[in-house]
């Protein structure tokens, strides 16, 4: 066996084991990474049988892992995402990421800035809230609606004055090139979409450049 095909065969022996597939899938699916005891349970399946079954993944490279520390009780808590050069299996094109960032740049060129970001993002936002779940109060629907983009929110709500965190940014190393473009886009679609559903204002919103993690301050009418 050549040393090319060798890392090929590992990926395939890695992913042709049933469970380990569908933990793939789910990772795939989503825009978030996942700790192992959300995988487990999402799967109906034992954190313990989980968790070798994601070493063994992130051994043949398919998985990249991050650490949360936890201060100085229990262990630090690992979440796993696909790695960088990992196959999607169809459930996201490797072309996102490229044209992503080949429209950042054409949106330079033009001379589009932070105004311009945020007023598209406001139409997305304004559109999102038209599908919230009926009677969720604005916090919550705003909660849920970044959690599915893959932001991973979270919320310290002190009397109707909530801090919204962004604790993951699927769009960071976009963020990072072109902040005033993506972090506008971000502040719009939260801005459009509190506005458009009521109940509450955004009172601040903090971008990259301003602190990691992003966050937006919202203050939520009384019922």
């Amino acid at each position: 066996m050549t040393e090319s095909l060798a890392p090929r065969l590992a990926v395939l022996k890695a992913l042709g084991d049933n469970t380990r597939y569908a933990i793939y899938l789910e990772l795939a699916r989503s825009a978030r990474p996942l700790a192992t005891a959300e995988i487990a349970e999402t799967l109906d399946l034992h954190p313990n049988t989980v968790r070798p079954h994601l070493e063994r993944m992130r051994d043949v490279g398919l998985l990249a892992v991050e650490t949360e520390p936890r201060g100085t009780v229990g262990r630090p808590q690992h979440r796993y995402t696909l790695a960088p050069d990992a196959p999607s299996l169809g459930l996201e094109p490797a072309t996102f990421p490229l044209l992503a960032g080949m429209l950042a740049q054409v949106a330079q060129a033009a001379g589009l800035g932070t105004e311009e970001a945020v007023e598209a993002g406001r139409d997305q936002g304004a559109a999102d809230a038209a599908r919230a779940r009926p009677g969720a109060s604005c916090l919550d629907a705003l909660v849920a609606r970044l959690a599915a983009l893959g932001f991973d929110p979270a919320v310290a709500d002190d009397d109707g004055h909530a801090t919204v965190a962004f604790t993951h940014c699927p769009f960071s190393a976009l963020a990072e090139a072109n902040p005033d473009l993506v972090c506008g886009l971000h502040r719009g679609l939260v801005e459009g979409f509190v506005e458009a559903l009521g109940g509450g204002r955004v009172d601040a919103f903090h971008p990259l450049l301003d602190r990691t993690p992003c966050q937006v301050e919202v203050v939520v009418a009384a019922p």
